[in-house]
């Protein structure tokens, strides 16, 4: 086949450091690419991939502070991809709602990934006035605010089999929080978690120019607790030993998590995840086997006490039976082919 994979300008693909939906375009592309098709991403100059590259800027907007209007690049994009539009057999994008307007009038197969939260008002409109556009889900849970959208499948996050591996087994003793610092991660939940049982918390999280007055205010007069460590941003490098080295990776939620890329991150590395059930908690964690699911912190510290109940080869066992790009790949590929076909995919049911 040959693919258009489009992604958001914002970070590199890879990321340098933290971004969700750029690393998953770039585990989605090369995978694709090891599959045997001609893939095309368009992305900024500074993409990693063995794909063709067409860059629509030099560099991810993230690392361009002289970048104020963020929708001139987009649209550039846009407009890119439209004047070579039928060069390609599918198109994919990574851009939400932006490609509905011109996408939805030209004759190549599309589809949109939505990689965020849904639950918005704003957003009811837009997928109302666009009815045939395809979208896709990154777990089930996603899709409860939207459910009139024209879903095309769901499809799980995966990551390429041997990018985190094992490189030890908690033996270090602490527990990790890594990802964001944002109100919704609930940062401070995982603070008190650790604290209750009793055991060090290692933080590698990213603090957003958004979340500068919340991390300033409700989680930097935390940090100074004996058995709290802020390690700050990591890449994907540090990824391995900083999960590997710890006994779980705390997910203490406070909103409708789309997927949660550290869940199986943290997986990979045999690392059992401690979560709170919001959004996509339980499509990905298996209570019991691969982590705990819990209520409060309370339960969560309690959790922390039965990790000696999992065994860590299983937690890396179930991500390569679920959670490998090459099976994220292999599912966007029948998409594809069904898109080719004209045949509307099957829809996942919903919980209700």
């Amino acid at each position: 086949m040959r693919i258009a994979q489009v992604a958001p300008l914002y970070e590199a693909v890879p990321p340098k450091l933290y971004g969700g939906t750029e690393r998953v375009v770039s585990f989605l592309t090369e995978a694709l690419v090891d599959r045997g098709h001609d893939v095309t991403l368009f992305a900024t100059g500074d993409a990693v991939t063995k794909a063709e590259l067409v860059a629509v800027r030099e560099k991810a907007l993230r690392l361009d502070p002289t970048v104020r209007d963020t929708n001139a690049p987009h649209t550039l994009l846009l407009e890119t991809v439209l004047r070579r539009a039928d060069e390609f057999d599918v198109i994919h994008f990574h851009l939400d709602y932006l490609p509905f307007p011109a996408f939805s009038r030209q004759p190549v197969p599309w589809v949109t990934t939505l990689h965020g939260r849904l639950d918005l008002p704003e957003l009811e409109p837009i997928f109302d006035a666009f009815p045939e556009a395809r979208v896709v889900s990154i777990s089930d849970s996603q899709r409860a605010p939207l459910r009139r959208a024209n879903w095309a499948a769901t499809v799980h996050h995966g990551l390429p089999r041997d990018l985190l591996t094992p490189q030890g087994n908690g033996s270090d003793g602490y527990l990790a929080f890594l990802g964001r610092i944002a109100p919704e991660k609930r940062p401070d939940r995982a603070i008190k978690i650790a604290g209750l049982a009793g055991v060090p918390l290692k933080i590698a999280a990213k603090v957003d120019r958004a979340d500068a007055a919340y991390f300033a205010e409700e989680i930097e007069p935390l940090l100074g607790q004996a058995h709290v460590d802020f390690v700050g941003e990591i890449c994907d490098l540090r990824k391995p030993g900083f999960l590997s080295g710890a006994r779980a990776l705390l997910v203490p939620i406070d909103w409708p998590e789309p997927f949660g890329l550290v869940m199986i991150e943290a997986m990979a590395c045999g690392t059992p995840v401690i979560a709170y059930p919001a959004g996509s908690v339980t499509e990905v964690v298996e209570d019991g086997l691969t982590g705990f699911i819990v209520r409060n912190e309370e339960e969560a510290a309690s959790a922390v006490r039965r990790l000696g109940e999992l065994d860590r080869a299983k937690v890396r066992a179930r991500f390569e039976q679920r959670f490998t790009a090459d099976r994220m790949a292999a599912d966007y590929e029948a998409l594809y082919a069904r898109m080719m076909a004209g045949t509307r995919p099957l829809l996942r049911a919903v919980a209700g």
